[in-house]
């Protein structure tokens, strides 16, 4: 009998790194005390870095890369999950120094483990990803922060990805009015079609950042970082937040701290990676009643196999993807 199952590996070559699909066995899988049989994974911007090895992000090699999966629980030694249990796991350093999702077999630690909410299949789960959890994370955010669908627009950066499309269907659902920042004219029916009730084009946020702009935002949600979060925060209205949690366009943050003293704008980072377990659970019981299953199924509308990660990688980077890619690990 072959115990034998299909994985994702990276390696550490004297250039940088090499990317393999093979077969490994439980033998080969690091410690734990609950193997999960991993059904979906997902492509996200960190994991295009990690497969194309354009930033470090892993640090142990080899490395089974993919910061997310959802599956079933086919051992356990931890109280809490039992067989047959269906998880998802975000971030806690997976393809960083844990292994991730793109194996057909994965050994973790129970405390990265977060019961599946009944109201998605595994398949919905990484239609959602870590793209799709951090959006609702940003939603939260600004609701902590007073921003109520009254106050006036929210502004979505980076629209048309991962984090940008969840976070567009959920807060048209809530109510809000909701302004798409994309590079990506082309993607305007889609965005609409998510619930934007505008679509303006990311040069509007490009040009060097006043210290304080008009005020046009109640709240902003940024995967973008620099110089286009920088004019987010100049264009927040008076007792606004800003719910930042990614880099795409560079890490730097070019802004003056006019918003922050004279409008008393709040900017809230958001941290997917290490969230406590009970941010995280809330985070997936809200999803499970704030995000529609038929946006869901416009936003991650196309599924891949473990084979086609590699490309899918260099085609998240250069802003090929729209919405979020499915990893079927067994296809």
């Amino acid at each position: 009998m072959d115990d034998k199952f299909q994985a994702i590996l990276i390696s550490k070559t004297d250039d940088g790194q090499a990317v393999a699909l093979t077969r490994l066995s439980d033998a080969d899988l690091p410690e734990g005390d609950v193997t999960v049989a991993v059904e979906y994974s997902t492509v996200n911007y960190k994991d295009g870095l990690a497969i194309t090895g354009s930033s470090p992000i892993v640090r142990n090699f080899p490395m089974v890369p993919g910061i997310d999966l959802a599956g079933t629980v086919a051992q356990s030694s931890n109280a809490e999950f039992s067989v047959g249990d269906k998880v998802v796991v975000n971030g806690f350093g997976l393809s960083e120094l844990h292994w991730g999702g793109y194996t057909q077999r994965q050994r973790l630690d129970a405390g990265f483990l977060v019961p599946l909410p009944d109201a998605f299949t595994t398949k919905q789960a990484m239609a959602i990803g870590t793209g799709g959890y951090t959006a609702m994370l940003c939603v939260m955010a600004l609701e902590a922060q007073g921003v109520k669908p009254a106050d006036g627009d929210v502004l979505v950066t980076g629209a048309a990805g991962g984090v940008g499309s969840v976070a567009i269907a959920v807060l048209a659902k809530l109510g809000y009015r909701v302004i798409a920042s994309t590079g990506r004219v082309a993607e305007a029916d889609y965005l609409t079609g998510l619930g934007a009730a505008e679509i303006i084009d990311r040069e509007e946020l490009s040009g060097t950042p006043r210290p304080l702009g008009k005020e046009r935002w109640a709240g902003v949600v940024d995967a973008v970082g620099s110089t286009t979060l920088a004019n987010a925060i100049a264009q927040t209205r008076y007792g606004g937040a800003v719910a930042a949690c990614g880099l795409a366009q560079g890490a730097d943050l070019p802004v003056s701290v006019m918003p922050f003293i004279l409008r008393g704008v709040k900017l809230v980072g958001i941290d997917s990676v290490m969230a406590p377990q009970a941010v995280r659970r809330a985070a997936w019981d809200r999803l499970a009643t704030d995000l529609e299953p038929a946006k869901l199924d416009m936003i991650a509308a196309q599924t891949i196999a473990l084979s086609a990660v590699p490309q899918a990688a260099q085609d998240i980077l250069d802003g090929r993807v729209r919405g979020r890619l499915i990893v079927d690990v067994n296809a």
